[in-house]
Parts: structure tokens; C-alpha cells; sequence
């Protein structure tokens, strides 16, 4: 695999979205939990999508119960649960494995091109964010303590 382009995933509505469709956009990929200590950066990346949508950004949230069993939820308890809590309408996908046997093809990828810590492939924690540039190549890996707004200066120089 050698971009974005080449991964379908799953919407929070059952339907599948081809990435290839997203070509020509700058993307932040977020695995996302509703039950987390950093819960609240759903706030920022709302910002973040509302601030730069018209400019050709997306971000897109992929629930995850991998960590501390943070995302119980179904489909729709989440989506309702972003939207009530957080004005979320970025959007949402099915919720996914991040690491292990079962984990997306997509985080797969994610993980290879952009290390984490001391070259660690594995995903720590929720809210663990990458940065996609228009021709669906990774730029960057930002840990789950980097907050939305602190990722805007990168975003700009990709738009």
C-alpha cells in the first residue's frame, strides 16, 4: 500500500467509503473514544474541521474500544453522543481495532509510516491523530496529548 487512496473503511452508518474518494483533501485520521480523559478534544477537532472544511480539510474519527474499554457504544450512542456533547459533524466512521490481529488494514498502514515513540509501530492511547496531505501520503503523527489546536499550523501549510 503506498497511500491513502488505497484503503476502503467503513462509515458509522454500515456503508463503505473508499479513501481514493478523498484524494485532493488534507485529512486527520483520529482514533476516537467517548469514555477518555481526552473525550474533550472532540471540541477541538470540530474546530479544526469547521475552521478549515471550505479550504479542502477533513477530519475523519474512527471509534475505538481497544483502550480501557472507553468506547462501549454503538454506532448511533456515539454519533448521538458526539453530536449532543460536542457539535460533532466531522465524520464518523465504524468503530475499528488499532492494533493487533484484528486491527484495520488502514492503522495498519498508519502505524508503518509514521512511528510513534522510539520507533514504536503499536498505538498508545485514544485520540491518537495523523496528518494526510492531498496526495494521501502521511506527513505526521501526533500523540494523543497534542491538542486539535496545537495541529492547526501544520494544517495550514497543507491547504
Amino acid at each position: 500500500m503506498t497511500s491513502i487512496a488505497d484503503f476502503t473503511v467503513t462509515t458509522n452508518r454500515g456503508e463503505s467509503l473508499a479513501l481514493r474518494d478523498k484524494l485532493g483533501t488534507v485529512l486527520l485520521v483520529v482514533n476516537t473514544a467517548s469514555k477518555c480523559g481526552f473525550t474533550p478534544q472532540y471540541d477541538g477537532l470540530e474546530k479544526l474541521y469547521q475552521s478549515y472544511k471550505d479550504r479542502g480539510f477533513e477530519v475523519l474519527g474512527f471509534p475505538c474500544n481497544q483502550f480501557g474499554a472507553q468506547e462501549p457504544g454503538s454506532a448511533d450512542e456515539i454519533a448521538q453522543f458526539c453530536k449532543i456533547n460536542f457539535g460533532v459533524t466531522f465524520p464518523l466512521m465504524a468503530k475499528i481495532d488499532v492494533n493487533g490481529a484484528k486491527a484495520s488494514p488502514l492503522y495498519g498502514w498508519l502505524k508503518t509510516e509514521a512511528k510513534g515513540l522510539m520507533g514504536s509501530t503499536a498505538i498508545k492511547w485514544n485520540f491518537t491523530k495523523f496528518l494526510i496531505d492531498r496526495e494521501g501520503n502521511v506527513v505526521k503523527r501526533y500523540g494523543p496529548t497534542d491538542k486539535p489546536e496545537a495541529i492547526a499550523k501544520d494544517i495550514e501549510k497543507l491547504l
